[in-house]
């Protein structure tokens, strides 16, 4: 029987995606490794590797198609043997609507923080603990005619791979009988309305100009997650002004010293080391929400937002709190570069603790930032301008102040905790030398 070959899951959360271009056509012969396709995310365009040897029998879906939901059919791999007329009754099936399940709040960055297992080509069997079945294609033919599980099978070929001489020995087992329908489920309570229709709305502006704009996936994805943040996580939010003079001052001195490597500090990679070495004074913040638990990281891994045509990614600066500042410098430079070009692999916008929001360079005095799930928090970072304060002495001078706003899961930091570590953030920007010892 001919083996479809379905749309792959190329990052923990990935619900569906685009088949930007096929890299092979019809009659195509292929290999284990070889290109079949790019596949656009919402995040990036991946390339898509074939598992098993075989020919192109037909494909399914038309390059360009998006929202094709992963685990659908989008080709047919025949074997030695087989031949167009056994895939005559497979039916070309159309992509299904899905909702976008992956984002963020100023980013879209999912929530799963390792990388993404390679994707099978083929519609591969898996084990209870999620591990994939390695059995060769005959033994899958001979296992789906006699129905077996190859869950249940011992393989003997090399590194345990299911062959044939496994299943053509087994038997079925017998089907358990269907349990009984519970006497009297209770009704499933209602889904709250989402807003106006598409139709409701395009309606409300029948005769008014419009252009209509399509959404993406990472629009899709943004709106999806934006709406869930704000309806799951218990928002609190926490204010300080920030004297950046001192700060202002340092950096010059050391962008002075560092122009010969051809590296210059930015404010930002200041606020980034002082937010790293904070959830090191304050560890007990620096932890993501697990739906029922708190899971405490030792390393600093803060991610930070950056903006995009069509969106945000949230690239994430591992282990930050043990780099340097120029070495931070450098690895935000290049992280932000390939957001841009959308070149960034899954694990490198995936993950980290805490993130960073900086509106400062358009002239944002403060603004709130939305959790982005399982972080713990976020830093809204606005402008630095020259204010009058009141100095120590009690007199009235001038300084370069910057406004930042924290928000914080409820549910992970308590609002004195909370308090403790936007404290530590503030003390670090205002003494920042103390940042290099």
């Amino acid at each position: 029987m001919p083996t479809e070959i379905l749309m792959p899951a190329l990052s923990p959360t990935m619900e569906e995606g685009t088949l930007a271009k096929w890299l092979v056509k019809e009659g195509d012969t292929v290999s284990s490794g070889d290109l079949l396709a790019e596949i656009e995310t919402d995040k990036a365009t991946m390339e898509f590797e074939a598992v098993d040897e075989g020919v192109v029998g037909k494909i399914l879906i038309p390059e360009g198609t998006e929202g094709v939901k992963v685990n659908t059919p989008i080709a047919v791999l025949l074997e030695e043997g087989e031949s167009a007329d056994d895939i005559a009754a497979v039916p070309a099936k159309a992509p299904e609507a899905a909702p976008a399940a992956d984002a963020g709040n100023e980013a879209a960055a999912p929530a799963a923080s390792e990388a993404p297992a390679p994707a099978s080509a083929t519609a591969a069997p898996v084990k209870a603990d999620g591990g994939r079945i390695f059995a060769s294609p005959l033994a899958r033919r001979i296992a789906a005619q006699k129905g077996l599980d190859l869950a249940q099978i011992k393989g003997s070929g090399p590194h345990g791979r299911i062959v044939k001489a496994d299943v053509e020995g087994a038997t079925a087992p017998a089907a358990a009988p269907a349990p009984a329908a519970a006497a009297s489920a209770a009704p499933a309570p209602a889904a709250a309305p989402a807003g106006p229709s598409a139709d409701m709305v395009a309606r409300m502006y029948e005769g008014r100009e419009y252009q209509e704009v399509k959404l993406d996936g990472m629009r899709k994805t943004i709106a999806a997650r934006l709406a869930e943040a704000k309806q799951t996580i218990p928002h609190f939010y926490l204010r300080r002004d920030i004297k950046l003079d001192a700060l202002l001052k340092f950096r010059s001195q050391l962008n002075k010293q560092l122009e010969s490597r051809g590296v210059k500090l930015s404010v930002n990679d200041f606020i980034i080391k002082a937010v790293a070495n904070a959830l090191q004074q304050v560890p007990e913040c620096n932890a993501v929400w697990a739906g029922d638990r708190v899971l405490q990281l030792k390393p600093s891994d803060v991610a930070v937002a950056v903006a995009i045509e069509g969106g945000l990614f949230t690239p994430v600066l591992q282990d930050a709190d043990t780099k340097s500042l120029s070495a931070l410098s450098t690895e935000m430079k290049d992280l932000a570069a390939r957001a841009r070009e959308r070149k960034l692999a899954p694990h490198e916008y995936q993950g980290g603790t805490f993130a960073i929001s900086n509106l400062g360079m358009y002239g944002i005095d403060n603004f709130d930032a939305i959790v982005n799930p399982p972080h713990a928090g976020i830093l809204a970072v606005g402008t630095g301008a020259k204010k009058p304060v009141v100095g120590e002495d009690g007199e009235l001078t001038v300084a370069t102040v910057m406004s930042v706003t924290m928000s914080v899961d409820h549910r992970v930091i308590d609002g004195a905790l909370g308090a403790q570590l936007l404290q530590a953030i503030v003390d670090n920007l205002e003494n920042p030398m103390v940042m290099l010892a």
